[in-house]
């Protein structure tokens, strides 16, 4: 995840803890609203994800689910909408490095509401 993380810190210029709960929260969503068989592969080719999904689930407070909720917490955190759907891009464009545009074309259609945000 240092990699995604630290291309993430220089191409959207916001500060690396924000950028780690940011991912985390995405993570953490991803795991609570897309198919187990769809997210873990991706999970397991994502050193460190587990570690941010966990922090940012412990720090969930417990309010909207979806992928409104995933942006409103992450604009809690500090983020602009626009900073939220930039963050999202290129972690959805990371994915697809990392596993391939099937894979993450599955869960994409599987979870509502995401395909407007990639």
């Amino acid at each position: 995840m240092d990699d995604l993380i630290g291309r993430l810190v220089t191409n959207l210029d916001i500060d690396r803890a924000t950028t780690e709960k940011a991912v985390g929260i995405i993570l953490d969503f991803l795991a609570k609203e897309g198919p187990a068989d769809k997210v873990q592969p991706l999970l397991a080719k994502l050193p460190g994800a587990e570690t941010l999904m966990r922090k940012a689930a412990s720090e969930d407070g417990g309010g909207m689910g979806g992928v409104m909720g995933a942006g409103m917490r992450m604009m809690a955190a500090g983020l602009s909408m626009g900073q939220v759907q930039d963050i999202t891009r290129q972690f959805i464009a990371y994915a697809r490095e990392k596993v391939g545009e099937d894979e993450v074309g599955a869960f994409v259609a599987a979870i509502p509401g995401l395909a407007q945000f990639v």
